[in-house]
């Protein structure tokens, strides 16, 4: 399922510069301050920008986050100063800084928020050549990206971050508040929607709305894919399930783009995330076809309004992606969707492999 020739020129070529609203910026600092963000991330932390993710115990995500070295770095200093982006939406799950300063102990670290120093932003379109890259899969689904030797993939200058998340994303920012990146001179300044729209495009999902803090799963949440897993490091806070998940267990869902339709006109954003129903359109014939169970979730949407429906991001389930399956969302008794899930262009064809063992089994 490529993505549909119709959707396709809603990706934007052209270098484009646009804020990313609604983050929060918190900054650890000190001597001990790599050592303790590496004992909590889901990733290897070593003195280098990257993204990641704090996780639960239980192996679900709490925050996925981009980790940036200070611009502002002084030297010499006590320790290196990170700067932490994530989205402070209010949620169940307890807020970032207070969940760090409960691992602090003895820790020779600082913790602030600093979230009125600095704002963030995001660029694309001026890639040049599109990013290639090699994959390494797991026999339970889970895929990692496989970066070059002595490589750093998330790059080497402090506060730009380059987004490697799926291939074309471009580049992450943090810039004082207030300010205008450099880029701002070579780039077509756009606004909230068009880095919401691009990264739809791209099937990457972002914050609380997408991986739902308590609830969401690392691999479902293609945090795997996307390099913010580190299934080789040592003890971190949610590695237990996490990683025999990657080893013994089954990826049954994942997070898809979605082209949403309907007869009727649909809301610029849809407050409301209804379930999506599979529907089989094999019922009724002679043809014999598995049960279909459960349901998958739609999570960020959009109006496209060039061609007069909605994209967005969904969890679906695996066994849902077939050709004798449609999917619906239902608003109400009266209103109803048609759910249209398309892998991204850069996501990796999977090995045939033997079947694993239901996540569900090792919860």
């Amino acid at each position: 399922m490529p993505i549909p020739p119709s959707l396709r020129a809603l990706l934007r070529a052209t270098p484009t510069l646009a804020p990313v609203s609604n983050r929060a910026v918190l900054s650890v600092s000190g001597s001990q301050a790599t050592e303790f963000l590496n004992g909590l991330l889901a990733i290897s932390v070593q003195g280098q920008q990257a993204y990641g993710a704090f996780l639960h115990a239980q192996g679900r995500v709490l925050y996925d986050v981009f980790l940036y070295n200070s611009p502002t770095q002084s030297l010499p200093s006590p320790g290196p100063t990170y700067l932490i982006e994530y989205d402070p939406t209010p949620t169940e799950a307890p807020t970032l800084i207070s969940l760090l300063k409960r691992y602090v102990l003895r820790s020779k670290v600082r913790i602030r928020d600093v979230s009125d120093e600095w704002d963030i932003w995001a660029a694309w379109g001026s890639d040049g050549a599109r990013e290639s890259r090699e994959w390494n899969w797991a026999r339970s689904g889970a895929v990692e990206p496989v970066w070059r030797t002595n490589e750093c993939p998330w790059g080497t200058e402090n506060g730009t971050v380059l987004d490697r998340r799926a291939p074309g994303m471009g580049k992450r920012m943090i810039v004082r508040k207030g300010e205008t990146p450099a880029d701002a001179s070579t780039h077509d300044l756009a606004d909230q929607d068009a880095y919401l729209l691009h990264r739809i495009l791209h099937g990457v999902p972002e914050g609380s709305v997408d991986i739902q803090p308590m609830h969401a799963f690392p691999i479902e949440s293609n945090l795997d894919a996307m390099g913010g897993l580190d299934f080789r490091k040592g003890c971190y806070v949610g590695q237990e399930l996490t990683v025999r998940t990657y080893h013994t267990g089954a990826v049954r869902k994942r997070i898809l783009p979605v082209h949403i339709s309907s007869s009727t006109s649909l809301p610029p954003y849809m407050s409301i995330k209804p379930s999506i129903s599979p529907i089989s359109t094999t019922e009724g014939t002679a043809a014999r076809t598995p049960r279909l169970r459960g349901t998958s979730t739609l999570l960020s949407t959009i109006a496209a309004p060039s061609i007069g429906s909605t994209v967005g991001l969904a969890l679906v389930r695996l066994e849902h992606l077939r050709d004798s399956v449609t999917l619906v969302a239902e608003a109400s008794e009266k209103q109803s969707w048609k759910v249209e899930p398309w892998w991204s262009d850069w996501w990796p064809e999977q090995p045939p492999t033997d079947e694993g063992h239901d996540l569900d089994s090792l919860l």
